[in-house]
């Protein structure tokens, strides 16, 4: 049973950070990109970065470039997002998903996670 489980959302105001983390289990990870994502009230599931589980390589969301940080701990099979500078506008459920290839488009990432809240006060 392959899971991927998200904590670490909450409540911030703006200009605050909070750091998303991702634990999988039930399959190694070795081959899989890991992506965040999430989903503002009323809006569609967006993109937020990936990461590659063995190269390290990482790629953003324009809307977050500069401000969040995805990294990876593979003896502990956990994946994290770094949030800086946080606005009202990350406020939405942020979910962890992975992926055999590399891409953008949630219809392509096999598993995900059940979710965590972020919410940003202005």
């Amino acid at each position: 049973q392959v899971q991927l489980v998200e904590s670490g959302g909450g409540l911030v105001q703006a200009g605050g950070s909070l750091r998303l983390s991702c634990a999988t289990s039930g399959r190694t990870f070795s081959s899989y990109t890991m992506g965040w994502f999430r989903r503002a009230p009323g809006k569609e599931l967006e993109f937020v970065g990936s990461i590659t589980w063995s190269g390290g390589y990482t790629y953003y969301a324009d809307s977050v470039k500069g401000r969040f940080t995805i990294s990876r701990d593979n003896a502990k099979n956990t994946v994290y997002l770094q949030m800086n500078s946080l606005k009202p506008e990350d406020t939405a459920v942020y979910y962890c998903a992975s992926t055999r290839g590399s891409s953008t488009r949630p219809d392509e990432y096999n598993y995900w996670g059940q979710g965590t809240q972020v919410t940003v006060s202005s």
